[in-house]
């Protein structure tokens, strides 16, 4: 033990160590990602926000809270200088890394031991390619953070659940550094006890002219603590040495369930987003939508039918934008010969060669006043619906028959129709979905021009099936109705209705009789789809005698059967 010192100056420098540590002990830190006030705040908002946070953050608390850190510090009647929460802190790290545009990971030095585990599993996240690819999902967006953390859960688990030994000595590193930084800072107050206890000759100091301390059980009592902050300081290191050894142990481990943990959440992140595109959820409207209203829609899009349509109509969404993007106004179509007419836009190049010759250009001039100039003949039909577009479904029992690919003719029916509302939205046209079946079940869904897009309307359409037999006559007395309204409200004509069944069904002459004479007052096209029956497209078919443009869809996987109606319409 050796001899105690008798000077203030001795014991001071035995003492000087401690006393620097004492003094400035560096700030450890429990959050292993940097982040400002408004990251916690919106962390916590999440946080607040998402019951299944919570509920996964209560779930890892009482799993994998550390029974040595939590049992000591109770067993002694003293509180834990934070509580054991290291799985929420995981939490926030995982929510940020992904959230922040450039997350910055603190260094090892500067965290609490106990969250050592914590950093090394962020920092695998942080590094691999994998989290990089669902960052692209994930930054600026808290929900798709908050549902990346999520994602992840079971690989935290399994992180969790093999580093328990490594935890628990980070937690006992935790507790020995507490220590030693409670033993330096007993040596500095044993020190200045001594410099401040009275002697026998002088009351009023406790230490002579010459610096000897007159006390020598104060000397002692320094001499004690600074021996104690050795043999705690020693603790410290090895409880320190112990921790790393063992996160070495299983950072490979951590490295390997990191990575597939990214790679689970980027699959789920694309899937949602390529989801919510199919339905037409732009990334503008769902960043402005409340994040209960996010998850509720997410969830009622995974599941069910929906869910298995959302391939086919994002197909069809694709190819409508496709048909949009090559559409020209005033196109006369496909070539397709040579005509007489006086139109000069279509004048065949001889014809033109005549006007550099004076002597032919009065014969030009009298073939041009004829109409008998030669011109290439072009075959198309010319975009003129200015009016709504409606689009009657069949949803009888028969459309729920599945073809090829597993899809049935309603998601068929019902994608081209989403599809059609969007051709509607783009030209800034009103558009109604009918669904029917028998004469007695009709849903009307009005999706007006002026109101903005509501996707939960769009389900409840896509998601209503009625069931029974076939009528043709109910839907489309209802469409000549809608049309008949729009005129007369709106002065508006030239509406479209497409007809999309795979059913033919008798209509009565009366009723055909009132049906062409409301054609012909207001202008509108009939367009008709038989799918997944070409016999309904039989030109002796009553859908042919109802329709100006009809089609038959054998093939149930073809969007683009369906291409010329979104050039037409």
């Amino acid at each position: 033990m050796g001899e105690t010192p008798s000077t203030l100056d001795e014991l001071a420098r035995r003492a000087g160590k401690w006393l620097s540590l004492s003094a400035a002990a560096p700030e450890r830190h429990t959050a292993a990602v940097v982040a400002d006030r408004f990251d916690r705040i919106t962390w916590r908002d999440t946080y607040e926000q998402s019951a299944a946070l919570r509920e996964l953050a209560e779930e890892l608390n009482e799993r994998y809270a550390h029974t040595y850190g939590r049992s000591h510090e109770e067993a002694h009647g003293r509180p834990s200088a934070r509580p054991y929460d290291h799985t929420t802190d995981l939490l926030t790290d995982a929510f940020l890394a992904a959230y922040k545009v450039n997350p910055r990971l603190r260094e090892r030095a500067e965290m609490d031991p106990s969250r050592l585990v914590n950093h090394q599993v962020v920092m695998s996240l942080v590094e691999s390619r994998e989290f990089a690819e669902l960052r692209r999902e994930t930054i600026g967006d808290p929900y798709a953070a908050a549902m990346a953390v999520l994602a992840q859960a079971a690989a935290l688990r399994r992180m969790l659940e093999r580093s328990r030994d490594a935890q628990d000595k980070a937690e006992q590193a935790r507790k020995t550094r507490q220590d030693a930084e409670r033993a330096a800072t007993a040596v500095a107050e044993a020190l200045q006890q001594a410099a401040d206890e009275p002697g026998e000759s002088n009351e009023s100091d406790g230490a002579d002219e010459d610096g000897a301390v007159q006390t020598p059980d104060a000397a002692d009592a320094v001499q004690q603590a600074v021996e104690a902050a050795e043999a705690a300081e020693a603790a410290a290191r090895e409880a320190a040495q112990s921790a790393a050894q063992a996160l070495t142990a299983v950072a490979p481990g951590i490295r390997v369930a990191a990575r597939a943990a990214a790679a689970t959440a980027a699959e789920g992140a694309r899937s949602e987003a390529a989801l919510m595109r199919a339905w037409g959820v732009g990334p503008g409207e769902l960043e402005r939508m409340p994040f209960d209203r996010r998850a509720r829609l997410a969830e009622r899009l995974r599941t069910g039918r929906l869910a298995e349509w959302a391939e086919l109509i994002g197909r069809f969404r694709q190819m409508a934008d496709g048909e949009r993007a090559r559409k020209v106004e005033g196109a006369p179509g496909e070539l397709v010969g040579v005509t007489l007419g006086n139109d000069l836009s279509r004048v065949i190049p001889s014809e033109l060669a005549n006007l550099g010759l004076p002597a032919l250009r009065a014969v030009f001039a009298a073939r041009y006043a004829a109409g008998e100039l030669m011109l290439y003949d072009s075959q198309g039909e010319q975009r003129t619906g200015r009016g709504a577009i409606i689009a009657c479904v069949d949803t009888s029992h028969s459309m729920y028959e599945a073809g090829p690919g597993g899809i049935t003719r309603e998601a068929w029916a019902k994608a081209c129709a989403l599809a059609l509302l969007d051709q509607a939205r783009h030209a800034g046209r009103d558009f109604v979905g009918i669904l029917f079946s028998a004469a007695d079940r009709l849903k009307v869904f009005r999706f007006p021009a002026d109101r903005p897009a509501d996707v939960a309307q769009d389900l409840d359409f896509a998601e209503t099936f009625l069931g029974g037999g076939t009528s043709y006559q109910r839907p489309l007395s209802a469409a000549g109705a809608l049309l008949e309204e729009e005129f007369n409200d709106a002065a508006r004509m030239r509406g479209d209705i497409v007809m999309l069944t795979d059913d033919d069904c008798g209509v009565t002459e009366e009723w055909m009789r009132g049906w062409n004479e409301a054609k012909h007052r207001l202008g509108f096209r009939v367009f008709g789809v038989a799918i997944g029956a070409p016999r309904v497209a039989e030109a002796d078919s009553v859908l042919d005698a109802l329709c100006d443009n009809l089609r038959a869809v054998e093939d149930l996987t073809d969007v683009h059967a369906a291409a010329d109606l979104f050039r037409v319409i």
